[in-house]
């Protein structure tokens, strides 16, 4: 995945240009504290967009989020339940894959509900608290 500052979304469909979406998966996203936590676990330091997800998150927990919604700056995503780590994690790393797998550790799969722009920088939030996105 490439890493780029903004991206353009589409209600019931994902990332404008992203030939991955489908009807539940049309946008991934990760944590970053949990990805700094795996880069610790496996002495490593892979770029996060080796996950290949569409979107890092910081200050906001995504396990066991099946259902909510998250407002990443004006755009709502309903989260559609934990993203499995596949067999790419570890040509990125060799046991990345395994250590993905307990908690939530692969992110989670989103589908889109609004049209809009999301940006680095933009204000991620469930209904009772804020964090910031990252580039993945």
């Amino acid at each position: 995945m490439d890493e780029v500052t903004e991206a353009t979304v589409v209600a019931g469909k994902g990332i404008a240009g992203n030939v991955d979406r489908s009807r539940r998966r049309q946008v991934t996203i990760i944590e970053r504290e949990v990805w700094e936590s795996l880069m610790q676990q496996l002495d490593a330091h892979v770029s996060p967009a080796s996950r290949r997800a569409n979107l890092m998150a910081s200050g906001i927990r995504l396990q066991e989020t099946r259902g909510r919604t998250l407002r990443v700056g004006a755009v709502r995503l309903a989260i559609g339940g934990e993203t499995a780590p596949c067999e790419r994690m570890d040509e990125a790393l060799p046991g990345l894959r395994a250590a993905m797998r307990p908690s939530w550790g692969g992110g989670v799969f989103a589908q889109v509900l609004d049209d809009g722009i999301i940006t680095v920088g933009d204000v991620v939030r469930w209904d009772e608290g804020a964090a910031r996105a990252e580039s993945g």
